[in-house]
């Protein structure tokens, strides 16, 4: 396959965001994301990324976790993110947003990440 062809096939991040590219909610890496309701199926009326992030976000992520998992950039990631928040259909939890959250907290909210992604 040809260079010109692969690149053709290739959609580009600003595409799922409608060329947005700040989230209207303040997601920092760590922070961490839900369902509203991890029982219901994702409406059909979704982009199939933000389907994608809702079936993951059944179980509470970090916004980090859900954009490695789905190989979709982070700026892109947050987004989805924020406007599947705008909707009701995820829940952003609080994230410490202090000028320098402490040490400790740093390392065990990484170790919980890493945790859940070798589970």
């Amino acid at each position: 396959m040809s260079y010109r062809r692969r690149r053709s096939t290739r959609i580009r991040p600003y595409t799922f965001t409608g060329g947005r590219t700040r989230s209207r909610h303040p997601l920092m890496v760590q922070t961490l994301v839900s369902t509203a309701d991890p029982s219901t199926e994702p409406p059909t009326n979704l982009m199939p990324e933000s389907q994608s992030i809702y079936r993951l976000c059944r179980e509470t992520r970090s916004v980090a976790e859900v954009s490695a998992e789905l190989d979709i950039p982070l700026g892109v990631t947050q987004v989805l993110l924020s406007d599947l928040a705008e909707l009701g259909l995820v829940y952003i939890h609080p994230t410490i947003t202090g000028i320098s959250p402490s040490e400790n907290q740093v390392l065990e909210r990484a170790l919980r990440g890493l945790e859940r992604l070798f589970q």
